[in-house]
């Protein structure tokens, strides 16, 4: 077990949509963490944990709404309009304060047979 206090910084990798997913419609983000566990674990007990865990929380073209993820799983996200759109995928600790966030951007490709708009 490392103290808290020297581990390194978490970090947050996010890799681009996948572009075969995107053509058919979906969006597929791989990611992984440096320095911290993606797990269903809650609360301020928890921060005490070594190695350090958290989760994530996604909210997808500023919507009013997030989820939270803790599957360490690719995110995917189906039935998105065709059309540019931004993920921001906030890596959060068990009391769900921000540690990292990036915003992934990309563009929808309009698919034959299905309209532009929604």
């Amino acid at each position: 077990m490392t103290p808290l206090t020297s581990e390194p910084p978490a970090k947050l990798v996010v890799d681009s949509p996948l572009p075969d997913q995107l053509a058919l419609g979906r969006v597929v983000l791989q990611y992984r963490t440096e320095n911290l566990r993606i797990l269903p674990v809650y609360g301020p007990a928890a921060l005490k944990v070594s190695p350090r865990v958290g989760h994530l929380h996604i909210t997808v073209d500023d919507g009013p709404w997030r989820w939270i993820d803790a599957s360490d799983q690719p995110i995917i996200i189906n039935k998105l309009t065709p059309g540019p759109h931004h993920i921001l995928i906030e890596m959060v600790d068990p009391t769900h304060q921000v540690i990292v966030g990036k915003t992934i951007k990309f563009i929808v490709p309009v698919q034959k047979g299905i309209p532009a708009s929604h």
